[in-house]
């Protein structure tokens, strides 16, 4: 794990905040955080890394102290503890450091969480917003690759080849950065492409459940896997509906990755089952595999 106070590749801080030259010339910033607990604000570590002509051009990581309280469960994952931050500069101490790498860029982060993470630090902080331009590698990895498993940073980044080292922001922020250039090689679509949205086309439907077997009566929402993939198909032979989103009607998640979790938390179809339980739903959320293990042939 990467734990140095600040590891910047080239020695003139300066240059680390030039700005891209030309957004088809695979010029972009990639980032990535990691958080000390459920809020989103308590960022503990960053990692940027600069890429020029699809060549990576530096990297800056640095810990930092969220002011706020690490969980258990956000330290499993990361391997960030208070003592390791215990005298490292606030997010408001190196918010213009981050905005110099990030402001006025095409700026890529694995899903839309840093963006989130990075928006409500500057809230916390009373910093001015980050003003970039996002774009989402896991969106870049569906459309490139759309019959992988997952579009997890981990899966893809076993697919393409790349090291990593997961849960650590300087490797994420990498990671995230190579598999935009890796998509541009194999596609030919520049930087530019990417930030606008392709045509949008019908996904298949949902399978429809066989009048039989027990999942009948089950209203079922997937969580990493498109409602037409694999999964949905087992699901409509045991009976089960396969559901668009989570609602309130709503009785399983369905969730393609081991428990207990981890990122996945973070997303919004898990936030709203997490939410209709402590309504008072009985809405479950289970692993694909606690699933497979209440009905056989899943």
């Amino acid at each position: 794990m990467f734990l140095s106070s600040s590891r910047p590749v080239l020695s003139d801080p300066t240059a680390l905040c030039a700005p891209a030259v030309d957004p088809d010339a695979l010029d972009f910033v990639a980032v990535d955080v990691e958080t000390a607990c459920g809020r989103v604000s308590s960022i503990c570590q960053i990692g940027i890394v600069g890429f020029r002509g699809g060549e990576i051009a530096f990297e800056y990581e640095t810990l930092i102290n969220p002011r706020d309280y690490f969980s258990s469960f956000n330290t499993r994952i990361h391997g960030i503890t208070a003592t390791q931050v215990a005298g490292k500069p606030c997010f408001g101490d190196l918010h213009q450091i981050i905005d110099g790498h990030l402001a006025g860029r095409v700026t890529v982060a694995h899903s839309y969480f840093d963006k989130g993470a990075l928006s409500a630090a500057c809230r916390v902080h009373d910093r001015t917003a980050i003003e970039a331009t996002w774009l989402d590698s896991v969106r870049v990895a569906k459309r490139v690759w759309p019959k992988l498993p997952s579009h997890r940073l981990n899966v893809v980044s076993k697919h393409l080849g790349i090291r990593l080292k997961h849960h650590d922001a300087l490797s994420d922020a990498r990671a995230a950065g190579l598999i935009v250039v890796k998509a541009t090689e194999a596609t030919g679509i520049p930087l530019q492409g990417w930030l606008t949205a392709p045509k949008r086309t019908s996904a298949p439907p949902a399978p429809k459940p066989a009048p039989g077997g027990p999942l009948v009566g089950q209203r079922i929402a997937i969580l990493g896997e498109p409602r037409h993939g694999e999964l949905a198909q087992c699901i409509a032979a045991q009976g089960g509906r396969v559901v668009a989103a989570v609602g309130k009607t709503t009785t399983v998640l369905a969730v393609c990755a081991e428990e207990p979790f981890g990122y996945v938390r973070y997303d919004a179809q898990f936030r709203k089952a997490r939410e209709l339980q402590d309504q008072g739903s009985g809405i479950e959320i289970l692993s694909a595999a606690a699933l497979a293990s209440r009905c056989s042939g899943l």
